[in-house]
Formats: structure tokens, C-alpha cells, sequence
């Protein structure tokens, strides 16, 4: 819980922004149980680490971050790109589960 003093909680709860439900996600789940996150392009590991750690009770082995490049895109003449994302993909501790399907 040290890591929770740290950070402010109104700054961990706009950390994450949502759950990654991708093919791929889904297969390093099963393969390394890890779960992967869309976070805010400023964020930290161990500001993820607590994010996740408050928001779902769980604890967390280690936090991997990923930049995205926004694809160009194009409409008629004019192009544009779309924005830069972040992708953690946090390693939990063995035993520990997120199951987003529950309140669906």
C-alpha cells in the first residue's frame, strides 16, 4: 500500500482509461497472464501499478508500457493521423484474476 500514498487517488483513478479486448490481448492473457490496459500518455509504471492495485483489488508482479504511433489516414486530399496511444501490459502476481465480464 506504500505506493498508494505516493500518488494522489484522484490521479490513479484517471490513469487507466480501458481495458484492451483485442485477439491479441487475449492470447498474452492466457499465455502470460498479464491484462492489458489503454492508459494516459503521461503515465508511470508504478502510477499503473498502484492504478490497478486500488481499482481492482488485485496485487501486481510488474507493469511493461508500449507506445503506439497514431496510423495516417487519409480522406480525399487531405490526410491527418490519428493520436498516440499507451498500452500497459501489467503481469499479475500467480492466483491473482481480473474478469471484466462480471457486471456485463
Amino acid at each position: 500500500m506504500s505506493a498508494l500514498i505516493k500518488h494522489s487517488e484522484e490521479r490513479l483513478m484517471k490513469v487507466l482509461l480501458a481495458p484492451v479486448i483485442s485477439e491479441k490481448a487475449t492470447m498474452v492473457a492466457e499465455k502470460n497472464e498479464q491484462v492489458v490496459f489503454l492508459v494516459t500518455p503521461d503515465a508511470t509504471k508504478p502510477e499503473i501499478k498502484a492504478a490497478v492495485e486500488l481499482l481492482f483489488k488485485v496485487q501486481v508482479e510488474s507493469v511493461q508500457v508500449a507506445n503506439r504511433q497514431g496510423k495516417q489516414k487519409r480522406t480525399g486530399r487531405f490526410t491527418g493521423r490519428r493520436n498516440h496511444t499507451k498500452r500497459a501490459f501489467v503481469c499479475l502476481k500467480p492466483g491473482q484474476e481480473i474478469n471484466f465480464t462480471e457486471g456485463a
